[in-house]
């Protein structure tokens, strides 16, 4: 049965509807992409006390250890707002430290404090532990396939966007 917009049951759309946005492929992707980021949400938020963008930026710093705002923005694919509040959070928490870029007065590089990378080394294997538990609804044999199915549709969206904003 469907789900109508005010968040309870009805009927079923009419087979004859013009679109259905359940059927639609941005939509789908969007909803196991928000299902499985409040079930991750969930762990670090108990554990740790931070939301999806202070976890984004700190796994990014994590990863690669100093960088600017703008390049954790680029790589986790937030807004500049979304990672100034996580970075103020962070900071503030006594998770990240910032220092003025000395190539580019105007910005700053931000690393994880000793504090930041012991909550991130205890987060990777939650994380991947998670990543496992998750992937393993997928038959292994089809892994490959959806792989690719990933990487294409990641490639086909950024040209899209790079097409639309041109």
């Amino acid at each position: 049965m469907s789900h109508n917009p005010e968040g309870g049951k009805g009927a079923d759309a009419p087979k004859d509807a013009p679109f259905r946005l359940e059927g639609f492929l941005p939509y789908r992707l969007n909803v196991v992409a928000n299902l499985i980021s409040q079930a991750l949400s969930q762990i670090y938020a108990e554990h740790y006390g931070i939301g999806v963008p202070e976890w984004r930026v700190l796994v990014t710093l994590g990863q690669y250890g100093v960088m600017t705002a703008k390049a954790v923005g680029a790589h986790s694919h937030m807004h500049k707002t979304k990672v100034s509040r996580a970075v103020s959070l962070l900071e503030k928490r006594k998770l990240l430290a910032q220092r003025v870029n000395r190539e580019d007065m105007r910005e700053s590089l931000l690393s994880l404090t000793p504090a930041g990378v012991a909550i991130y080394q205890r987060l990777v294997p939650v994380a991947a532990d998670f990543a496992y538990r998750l992937i393993e609804a997928i038959d292994p044999a089809d892994r490959p396939a959806f792989e690719r199915a990933l990487t294409r549709l990641s490639e086909s969206a950024g040209k899209l966007t790079k097409a639309d904003g041109a």
